[in-house]
């Protein structure tokens, strides 16, 4: 068993990699998707990560 860990700033951007990364493997587990926000200063920052389990 494997894992695969993605982090991106933008949904479109982690959509993209994942997408791009399943074509490559055959034997999917599961996928673990989680969405951080924080505030610095006046602007909110995003965090897009996936977590993708495979054989």
């Amino acid at each position: 068993m494997k894992v695969k860990i993605f982090d991106c700033e933008d949904e479109t951007d982690l959509e993209e990699s994942v997408n791009s990364f399943l074509e490559s493997i055959k034997n999917l587990v599961d996928i673990k998707y989680q969405v951080g926000c924080s505030v610095y200063s006046e602007e909110q920052i995003f965090c897009f990560s996936a977590m993708i389990i495979y054989y």
